[in-house]
C-alpha cells in the first residue's frame, strides 16, 4: 500500500505503539525518517534503535521508552507540514511546543535539527513535527 506521507506514517506508528505499551517499532526507513529518529534519541523521548536489512528491505527499530510507572515518555506527536499544506517559520518565530517542555523538528538548509538548535544557528525552514 502506497503511503502519501511517509513521516506522518511513521509518527503514528510510534504514537500507537507507544500507547499500547509496546517494546519496539519497526519503520520502514528513509535519510529523513532516521533524522527525525536521531533526534527524538537525543532529546531522550526513546531508548535507542538500530538499523536492520532482512531479505533485501530495509527498517529502523525503534525501542520505546517509558517511566517508573510504565506510562510512556511520549505524550503526543504531532504532524505539523503535510503534503498539501507546508509550514515554514524563520529562527525568530521559531514555535515553542508546552513552554519548552516539548520539541519541534525542523529541516533546514543545514539539516534536520530542533527548533533550539536552529534558532541558535539563526536558520529557518520547513516544521515538520512536535513532540512532548
Amino acid at each position: 500500500m502506497s503511503v502519501s506521507d511517509p513521516v506522518a506514517d511513521m509518527l503514528t506508528k510510534i504514537r500507537n505503539a507507544s500507547e499500547a505499551n509496546f517494546e519496539k517499532v519497526d519503520i520502514s526507513t528513509s535519510k529523513l525518517k532516521l533524522e527525525i529518529v536521531k533526534i527524538l534519541k537525543n532529546e531522550g523521548f526513546i531508548k535507542n534503535f538500530k538499523k536492520i536489512s532482512q531479505n533485501g528491505f530495509n527498517y529502523i527499530r525503534i525501542f520505546l521508552k517509558y517511566d517508573d510507572t510504565n506510562d510512556p515518555i511520549i505524550h503526543g506527536l504531532s504532524k505539523i507540514s503535510t503534503p498539501g499544506r507546508r509550514v515554514y517559520s524563520g529562527y525568530k518565530r521559531m514555535p515553542r511546543v508546552y513552554n519548552g517542555f516539548g520539541t519541534v523538528i525542523i529541516s533546514t538548509s543545514v539539516g534536520v535539527t530542533t527548533g533550539r538548535k536552529a534558532v541558535e544557528k539563526k536558520v529557518g525552514g520547513e516544521l515538520i513535527c512536535s513532540v512532548w
